[in-house]
């Protein structure tokens, strides 16, 4: 793709981005919804293969699909209301018609269907893209709207998500459709907290990004796609395995990282409104999601794969690229002793 076209594409993902996060009319945050979504279709498309085409496709039905059930749904609350304001959600089918939307949106199962294919038929730095940028736009809606959204469904939709993506993602072998599996299991943890505490619901999101972010970089370093390449890795940088098997036990939730933290606080926010019950089932959820992350660190960082003798010293015949995933893993490690700074 040129350059000016690329740029202006991505500008146009930021922009429609930050609309939606600055509007308080219904009518803006739908425009800066279908910018945003507009603008990762080209990207998406950029490579020429029938697996992109078919992932741009995909994308576009489902975000189609899902802003025109926003926009159905804010009709229906401006007849009632008179306001297209975005937090005057009193009409009784529109706060459930929007979860349902939202949930399109972000690929929250049960409707999770279309995200680890569009990711799988992506390159790695786009489904990048997918996994985190594109997750803020609905996200900036859901933290606007929740304490209108239906708390039951809303629960039942992060059990959901914690379920299957852990579930789901003992069985893959591409990196790309795992890492999909982890953000339902990760947007489940959000989506618990969302009705309690809407500073929590963002410093979960922000952790969240920074704990995606490097290690989808790791894997772009490395050209990295399946779990087979993962047992080859350290032969291009001997280095890299152990700081991933550092962002993966983050993923998973391992003190004394900073993945810990917003699972930690989250759990004792449900309890102390008791939700006792819901806390166990993201909890135990949490388990199925470690054991897919320990296994990529078996296979990377614990084991060596069958190689030739030569493989071995590859990387010493390999000009040395910087490492730019290093300083968000040193984050990962760091932040944790000042997160009440953070949190306050």
């Amino acid at each position: 793709m040129n350059p000016i076209i690329l740029s202006i594409m991505i500008s146009n993902l930021a922009l429609g981005t930050i609309i939606v996060a600055a509007s308080s009319h219904w009518f803006l945050a739908w425009i800066g919804l279908e910018l945003n979504t507009l603008a990762i279709i080209p990207i998406l498309a950029k490579q020429h293969h029938p697996r992109a085409t078919e992932a741009a496709t995909k994308y576009f039905i489902i975000q189609a699909t899902a802003s025109s059930i926003i926009l159905f749904s804010s009709m229906i609350n401006a007849w009632h209301t008179g306001t297209w304001d975005i937090t005057q959600l009193t009409t009784h089918p529109t706060p459930t018609l929007l979860t349902i939307a939202l949930a399109l949106k972000m690929g929250l199962a049960p409707m999770h269907f279309w995200l680890p294919e569009v990711m799988q038929g992506t390159n790695m730095m786009t489904a990048l893209i997918i996994a985190t940028w594109q997750k803020l736009p609905p996200m900036a809606l859901l933290y606007m709207t929740s304490d209108k959204l239906p708390t039951t469904l809303l629960m039942l939709l992060a059990i959901l998500s914690t379920m299957i993506g852990g579930w789901s993602g003992l069985n893959q072998t591409q990196l790309r459709k795992i890492m999909a599996f982890s953000s339902i299991g990760h947007l489940g943890w959000m989506i618990s907290i969302s009705p309690m505490s809407k500073k929590l619901l963002l410093f979960t999101l922000l952790i969240y990004l920074f704990m995606t972010t490097s290690i989808f970089l790791t894997f772009i370093s490395t050209t990295t796609k399946t779990t087979k390449d993962l047992g080859t890795m350290w032969t291009t940088s001997p280095t890299l395995p152990t700081i991933m098997m550092i962002t993966l036990m983050a993923l998973g939730g391992l003190p004394p990282l900073m993945g810990f933290i917003p699972k930690w606080f989250i759990l004792q926010e449900l309890t102390t409104n008791h939700l006792t019950p819901m806390a166990t089932i993201l909890a135990l959820s949490s388990l199925l999601s470690l054991m897919f992350y320990m296994r990529l660190t078996y296979v990377s960082a614990l084991t060596i794969s069958p190689n030739t003798t030569t493989s071995p010293m590859k990387w010493r015949f390999k000009p040395t690229k910087p490492i730019h995933p290093t300083p968000l893993i040193t984050t990962m490690m760091f932040l944790m002793p000042i997160t009440p700074l953070i949190y306050a």
